[in-house]
Formats: C-alpha cells, sequence, structure tokens
C-alpha cells in the first residue's frame, strides 16, 4: 500500500439483491418466492422478525413494492452503465433460485431465467466489472416452503445441490466469486426470508433454527465441492452478518454476555471456516433443547470443503448487556443490545460504528486467517431529491468515508482485505422494510412507497465521491 491507496487489484463496487431489484416478479416463467409473498411494512414485522404465523399469500389490492423493484430485470443495461460510469471492478447481485428452477424441485430448468443472467453477467463482463454471485440472498421458491417446511427439511439439500451445479455449469466459465447463503447467520434471528422457515405453536424455535442451519452448512459444502470439480479456478465464500461486539459495562456478567452473544455468529462461520462445529456447541445445543439429527457422511464433507474466504455485511456495532430489563434497548438492530451512549443512529436507528468495522475485521481474520471481502456496508437514510435533480447526501458520504479509513487501517495492520461492496449501490426496496424511503445508493431511482414516480435514474453527490475514490484506489478518502 503507497500513497494511502489500498492495495493493488482491490475489488471496489457495490451490491444488490434479486428480490431487490428485478421486479418482474412472475415473468419468462419465474416462479413465486417466499420475498414475493411477505406482505408490505407493518403486517410483515411479526413474519419477518419472529418467524411466526401462516404461510403468507399474496392479497388481492395490497401493493407490494418488491413486485416491481426498480425494474432492473428490463433496465439493467441502463443500471450498469452507470456502474461502470463510477468505475466498478466488482457487481455483487444474486440470482433468484425460483428463476431457475420455479417450484425448487422442478425437473428441468427455467431456460429463460438462465437466459436472463447470461444477459447480465455479459453485460458487467462488457465492461471489465466481475460478478460477485450470491446463490441464495433471503429468497427461495416458495413451494419448498409449501411442500417441503422450507430448509427444517434435508430434501432441500440435493435440490440446492442440483440448482449449485446447474449455476456452475452455466456461469462458471464467467464467474469467478460466489457466495452460498446471504448472512447464513441471520437463521437465528430471521428464519423466514434466511431459511423459509414457519415456526408453529409450541414448536421449539431453536430446534427448527439450528437443524435447518445444519441443512445449509452440508449443501454449502457440496456446492464448494460442486464448484471445485466443475470451476477450479473459481472461489467461493462464506456470508455473514458481521458485527463489533461490546460488553455495555465492565461488570463480568456483561462480558460473559458479550461472550456468548459472539459465538452465536461464530458457530456459524467456524462450521463453513473451519469444517467443524465449536466446542461448546453441545453445551449451547442442550441449554436450548435443541437435538440434531445429522448423517453419518456430513461430518467429512464440512471437513473436506470449507470456503475459500469469507465475506460480510457490516452496518453497527452491538452493545450487550447483561441486564434483560435494560431500559434503553437498541430499536434498529437485528442482533439486539441496548444502545450505546458514544454512538450517533441513523434515521432507522441503527448506531454508526466506523471503529467497529475495524474491530470486526481484525477478530475475523485473527480467529480464521482467510481473505476477507466487505459485501454490504451504508447507510440507509430519507434522501431528498432537489430541483436540478440533485441529491446532497453529504451523510453518506461521512459515513462511507469514516468506515473505510478504518478498512484501510486494518489493511496496514495485516488484515487481508480483498474488496468492498457498499451495500444499495442503486436505490432498491428495503429487506426489513420492504420500503423504497429507506435509501442507501449512489444513484436515485424516482420511485416511492406506494408505487408512484418514473423509475428514472439520477445520480446523487456520492456517485462522484465513490467514482473518484475508486480512481484514486481510495487515496481520495478524506482522514478529517
Amino acid at each position: 500500500m503507497t500513497n494511502n491507496q489500498f492495495p493493488e487489484g482491490f475489488l471496489w463496487g457495490g451490491a444488490v439483491a434479486a428480490n431487490q431489484v428485478e421486479g418482474a416478479y412472475l415473468e419468462d416463467g419465474k416462479g413465486l418466492s417466499t420475498s414475493d409473498v411477505l406482505p408490505p411494512a407493518p403486517a410483515r414485522f411479526k413474519l419477518l422478525f419472529h418467524g411466526k404465523g401462516e404461510i403468507p399469500q399474496i392479497e388481492e389490492g395490497t401493493y407490494y413494492p418488491s413486485h416491481e423493484g426498480i425494474d432492473f430485470y428490463h433496465r439493467y443495461k441502463e443500471d450498469i452503465a452507470l456502474l461502470a460510469e463510477m468505475g466498478f471492478k466488482v457487481f455483487r447481485t444474486s440470482i433468484a433460485w425460483s428463476r431457475i428452477f420455479p417450484s425448487g424441485d422442478d425437473e428441468h430448468p427455467n431456460e429463460a431465467g438462465l437466459k436472463f443472467y447470461d444477459d447480465v453477467i455479459d453485460e458487467l463482463l462488457k465492461y471489465g466489472i466481475q460478478p460477485l454471485i450470491t446463490m441464495s440472498h433471503f429468497d427461495m421458491p416458495l413451494a419448498l416452503l409449501e411442500n417441503y417446511g422450507g430448509w427444517r427439511n434435508r430434501k432441500l439439500i440435493a435440490l440446492y445441490e442440483r440448482y449449485a451445479r446447474t449455476l456452475f455449469k452455466r456461469y462458471g466459465d464467467r464467474v469467478k466469486y460466489w457466495i452460498t447463503f446471504n448472512e447464513i447467520n441471520m437463521l437465528a434471528h430471521i428464519p423466514f426470508i434466511s431459511g423459509g422457515i414457519v415456526i408453529a405453536e409450541g414448536e421449539n424455535k431453536a430446534q427448527a433454527v439450528y437443524q435447518s442451519a445444519h441443512h445449509q452448512f452440508v449443501a454449502s459444502a457440496l456446492a464448494v465441492k460442486a464448484a471445485r470439480e466443475l470451476m477450479p479456478e473459481a472461489m467461493v465464500g462464506c456470508m455473514v452478518a458481521g458485527e463489533a461486539i461490546y460488553p455495555f459495562t465492565s461488570k463480568p456478567e456483561d462480558s460473559i454476555e458479550a461472550m456468548e452473544h459472539a459465538r452465536i455468529t461464530q458457530l456459524f462461520t467456524d462450521v463453513m471456516v473451519k469444517g467443524e462445529y465449536p466446542y461448546y456447541t453441545e453445551n449451547f445445543f442442550r441449554k436450548k433443547n435443541v437435538e440434531l439429527v445429522t448423517e453419518a457422511e456430513d461430518a467429512v464433507l464440512l471437513r473436506d470443503h470449507t470456503v475459500d474466504f469469507i465475506s460480510f455485511s457490516y452496518y453497527t456495532s452491538t452493545a450487550v448487556s447483561s441486564d434483560p430489563d435494560h431500559p434503553d434497548k437498541a430499536s434498529g438492530n437485528l442482533f439486539g443490545g441496548v444502545v450505546n451512549p458514544y454512538l450517533q443512529s441513523s434515521d432507522w436507528g441503527w448506531q454508526i460504528d466506523p471503529l467497529g468495522l475495524r474491530c470486526a475485521l481484525h477478530q475475523m481474520y485473527e480467529r480464521y486467517g482467510k481473505p476477507l471481502f466487505i459485501v454490504e456496508n451504508g447507510l440507509g437514510a430519507s434522501d431528498t431529491l432537489e430541483p436540478g435533480d440533485i441529491v446532497n447526501d453529504d451523510y453518506r458520504i461521512d459515513y462511507l468515508n469514516r468506515h473505510l479509513i478504518e478498512a484501510r487501517r486494518a489493511i496496514e495492520e495485516g488484515v487481508e482485505l480483498i474488496g468492498y461492496t457498499s451495500w444499495g449501490c442503486i436505490d432498491l426496496i428495503s429487506a426489513s422494510t420492504g420500503e423504497m424511503k429507506k435509501r442507501y445508493g449512489y444513484i436515485y431511482v424516482d420511485r416511492d412507497n406506494e408505487g408512484g414516480g418514473t423509475l428514472r435514474r439520477i445520480r446523487k453527490k456520492s456517485f462522484h465521491w465513490y467514482k473518484e475514490v475508486i480512481a484514486t484506489n481510495g487515496a481520495s478518502l478524506s482522514d478529517n
């Protein structure tokens, strides 16, 4: 690293998910997915955050923002040209499983769906942008939930492996970077969109969650195995929701609570990176009355087919208190925790902590020693479109600048970080709230929560800022 630049070949870019941008939710043979039937806020929250309720169905007369998204399905060429204008080296997107296998267990893949992603990948490569493909990003065929019960059913392992092999055979000559499951540890927090799991009345939620996680671990290992057979030059990574975790006070009980909080995510990364469950798992499962059902070959598959890199999202840190009645709960954090008085919060209650990103990078690299990739980071905010097509999002520039400064410091301190794709590089539908108002992008999309607007794309102030960051390989970042 020289002149405050990032390492040569650093992968600068941005990230989106199919179910949040594509729209065309039933076009060209696509089947319904779990994300397609999630109702708008606030009706979605009970199912989204707790996994409880009935399997949702689309209600006639209700507007679902994700059904049209930002119409990336028809406008991808325009959007990719804008990403290329910023100088993107990599673009993370996902493939909608239900575009390829509409019911998940179809005998043959849907050619129209395969062709769409052919076209997207080729358009990216035309501009020299590497695709980073997530195979399952909070989105799976609804029929796999209706007919099999989601990932709690072991039969999904073989269906996912077939899906993965289909993708590798079709796109393996052009795609070098793959992620098996988006934020796989979110199964423990939001099981419906992570695993297609609806918790039945009286069911042990932990049993459903960790049995589903085990099936995803095995499926991921089989995908890694297939990738090494079919694409020996490719890199396959896991992806977790990352955080820095602090004990709220120096009270010893708070440190124990922080340790146990961290172990929930470490269980997921240990299996996928080290190839085995961590030593504390037996006691952890016993406390939660979990009896994992496995097969003899599972341990060998997990051991022999670990991932090549660790990718993660980072938006906020978590302060943890041992006091269950602590009065100041963190409102916007899916991980829970309490409000950290030393940090500011975003409009949605997510506490802003750039130093926490540096901590998270060191903690992961120290534990695993494998290349790291920040594949989500960004600020959700209510942007204002001013006359003259101006969006002055200095708050977003400040957020991203401060996080990238800390990422650069971690690299200087020895962490191997291979890339950075900020979340929602073009405005999209929020996964947590199902709305357009919560914007992350460098590109403003003229669409509101009720479906009004022209879908016109408009460059924000941050568009030009990020273009300069990429052009200088990070040297233009401000330390002030």
